[in-house]
């Protein structure tokens, strides 16, 4: 038990807080690379997906695996995005910070969606039953291409100033 769930129950908890972060970031990122802030769904972007890496952290761990540094890198990601956004105000070059940070934490929970989508999704097994398959590879490249495309628009959005 975890937190007083079952196994199962704190894996549906934790999937969703990471299904909660996506989807607020989906919708905050794009309109902060707009030049709009929306705050209230930024904040839930930005505390859903460190909770996401929190509870990661309370699953049993007994070696170091990806799921793990992962864990480890939005962490540290997330000091940043942090820092930027609610001790800096984005003033600056915090909104700079904040574009960057704010698309990797996005994009590191995005592409676990991606990698345990096609561990879990039977249709989607089916296509790489090993993850390095084209359909896989396919997937994960469109995801970066995508980030990289939105971290680019949100990092020149950064350098004017953002509506609120």
């Amino acid at each position: 038990m975890i937190l007083g769930l079952t196994m199962p129950q704190f894996t549906a908890l934790h999937v969703a807080i990471s299904l909660v972060a996506i989807a607020a970031g989906l919708i905050a990122l794009p309109a902060f690379a707009r030049g709009r802030l929306l705050r209230r769904t930024t904040g839930i972007f930005l505390w859903a997906t460190l909770l996401t890496s929190l509870t990661g952290f309370l699953f049993p761990i007994v070696a170091f695996t990806p799921a793990l540094g992962f864990g480890i890198l939005s962490t540290l990601i997330l000091i940043f995005t942090f820092s930027a956004y609610y001790r800096s105000k984005l003033v600056g070059r915090a909104a700079t910070v904040y574009a960057i940070t704010a698309t990797i934490a996005l994009y590191l929970n995005m592409f676990v969606l991606v990698v345990q989508s096609f561990l879990k999704v039977p249709a989607l097994n089916a296509l790489a039953p090993l993850g390095n398959e084209p359909p896989f590879a396919a997937a994960q490249g469109a995801l970066l291409i995508a980030s990289i495309a939105l971290g680019y628009l949100a990092f020149r959005a950064s350098r004017h100033p953002i509506a609120a």
